[in-house]
């Protein structure tokens, strides 16, 4: 069984910056895909950012140039870097893996909030 831990998220004015971590722990274990998604209350869940174990990144139109992804694979962790934040940027972010047989993990969420 994999869990993963989020953390980084808080409160923030617009135009600053938050970072967010999810490190993934357990046993017997390869990741392929890591990333980030975002959810706001009755709204689907939207894929904000990925990368791949070989470090090929994806992101979604609305934060390119603004958000930044990264992993370390020798801590099983990825991170987000997330600049320039936007009002519209609030929801509850959520970091998601997929092992190599193909298993998604998810965690349970971090709130970002970013006044206006």
């Amino acid at each position: 069984q994999v869990q993963l831990v989020e953390s980084g998220g808080g409160l923030v004015q617009a135009g600053g910056s938050l970072r967010l971590s999810c490190a993934a722990s357990g046993s017997g274990f390869s990741i392929n895909l890591m990333g980030w998604y975002r959810q706001a209350p009755g709204n689907r869940r939207e894929l904000v950012a990925s990368i791949s174990r070989g470090g090929s990144t994806n992101y979604a139109d609305s934060v390119k140039g603004r958000f930044a992804i990264a992993r370390d694979n020798s801590k099983n962790t990825v991170y987000l870097q997330m600049n320039s934040l936007k009002p519209e940027d609030t929801d509850v972010y959520y970091c998601r893996i997929t092992t190599l047989p193909g298993i998604d993990y998810w965690g349970k969420g971090t709130l970002v909030t970013v006044s206006s």
